[in-house]
C-alpha cells in the first residue's frame, strides 16, 4: 500500500509523507498472544481426547477385569446372567460401516466429478445445494424412511431378487425380514455421500486448469483427461473425504439402531439382522441395573473408540505416505 502524496508549498512538486509504522514491541505482543491462543486450543482438544478416555477406561475397568480379551472375542450377551461379549457389536459396526463405504464412495466420487466437470453451470448450484441438504437431514428422520420404506423395498423386492442371481454367495443367503446390515449398510451410505462428494468436489476445483487443457490439446479425451490427471492430482483430498465419512459410518446411532435388527449374533448374510456397537449402548444404557452390566457397556464404547482412532490413524498414515509418493 503506497503512502498518501503531499506537495511542498515552494517547489510544488509531491512530498511523500510516509505512514506512521507500527511499533515493534505491539507486533511481538500481537505475535505472542496469537501464538499462545493457537497453543491453548490445541492443549484444550487435547485434554478433551485424553479426558474422554480417561473416563471410558476408568469405567471400563470392572469388565474388562472379569472377561479379559474374552470380552473382545466371546458371542455372548446376556444381561440376565452377567456374562458380556462385545464380537457380535464389533462385527456388525465394521461390516455396516464397510458396506456403506463401498456404496457411497463411487456415487460420492462420481457426482463430485459430474458437479465439477460435466454438469451444467445453471444446474450445478441446484444440485450441489440438494447433496449438501442431504447432511442436514436428522439421523431420525434416515431411520424412520428406512423403516417404512427402504426395509419393505429390500424385502420385497431387492431381496428376491438377490438371492436369484447371487444366492450361490453366503453374502446373499437366508432369510430377510426388512431390518438388515444390508439396509443398515444403504442407509448409512445415503447419510455418507454428502461428505464424500463436498470434500471430493472441492478438491476436484483446485486441479490446475493448465494441466486438463495441456492433457485435451495432446488428444485426451474427456473421460481420460479425468481419469489420468484429474483423479490423480487429487486422490489424496478424496481419501480425506472417505476417510471423514469412514467416521461418520462407525458412530452413527439412531438411524442404524433403528434398521439392523438389534439381533446380537454373526452372519455372513447381508440379509440377516445384526447390531452395532452404538446401537448397543444407545438400546440399553438405561437398561443397565448393575455395575458390571454398565461397565460392560462402557467397555464396548471404548472398544468403538479405539476402532475408530485405529481406523483414522491408519488412513492418516496412508494419506501422508501418498502425499510423499506424489512428492517424490
Amino acid at each position: 500500500m503506497s503512502a498518501s502524496p503531499s506537495f511542498s508549498p515552494l517547489t510544488g512538486e509531491p512530498r511523500v509523507r510516509p505512514f506512521a509504522s507500527t511499533p515493534s514491541r505491539t507486533l511481538r505482543r500481537y505475535d505472542r498472544l496469537a501464538f499462545g491462543l493457537s497453543v491453548v486450543s490445541g492443549l484444550i482438544i487435547l485434554a478433551l481426547l485424553a479426558g474422554i478416555l480417561y473416563q471410558l477406561v476408568f469405567l471400563s475397568v470392572p469388565a474388562l477385569q472379569r472377561f479379559g480379551f474374552g470380552f473382545l472375542t466371546s458371542t455372548e450377551w446376556d444381561p440376565v446372567h452377567e456374562q458380556f461379549g462385545a464380537l457380535p457389536f464389533l462385527y456388525g459396526t465394521l461390516v455396516s460401516s464397510a458396506v456403506a463405504l463401498l456404496i457411497a464412495t463411487p456415487f460420492g466420487i462420481g457426482t463430485a466429478l459430474f458437479l465439477t466437470e460435466m454438469a451444467p453451470k445453471n444446474v450445478r448450484d441446484i444440485i450441489a445445494f440438494v447433496v449438501d441438504m442431504l447432511a442436514a437431514i436428522p439421523s431420525v428422520v434416515y431411520g424412520l424412511w428406512g423403516i417404512f420404506v427402504l426395509a419393505p423395498f429390500i424385502q420385497e423386492d431387492l431381496s428376491p431378487v438377490l438371492q436369484k442371481y447371487l444366492g450361490f454367495l453366503p453374502l446373499f443367503q437366508g432369510r430377510n425380514d426388512g431390518v438388515s446390515m444390508l439396509t443398515a449398510g444403504i442407509i448409512l451410505a445415503i447419510m455418507v455421500v454428502p461428505f464424500i462428494t463436498a470434500i471430493s468436489r472441492e478438491v476436484l476445483l483446485t486441479a490446475p486448469a493448465d494441466l486438463k487443457a495441456a492433457s485435451l490439446a495432446l488428444g485426451a479425451t474427456k473421460w481420460e483427461t479425468i481419469w489420468k490427471v484429474v483423479l490423480p492430482y487429487s486422490r489424496i483430498g478424496i481419501g480425506g473425504g472417505i476417510v471423514l465419512a469412514l467416521g461418520r459410518a462407525l458412530g452413527e446411532t439412531m438411524a442404524v439402531t433403528m434398521v439392523i435388527g438389534n439381533m446380537p449374533e454373526i452372519s455372513a448374510s447381508l440379509l440377516r439382522p445384526g447390531h452395532s456397537m452404538a446401537a448397543v449402548i444407545a438400546n440399553e444404557f438405561r437398561e443397565a441395573d448393575s455395575a458390571i452390566y454398565l461397565s460392560a457397556l462402557v467397555a464396548v464404547g471404548l472398544v468403538l473408540f479405539v476402532v475408530a482412532l485405529v481406523i483414522n490413524l491408519a488412513a492418516r498414515l496412508l494419506l501422508w505416505r501418498m502425499r510423499g509418493v506424489a512428492k517424490n
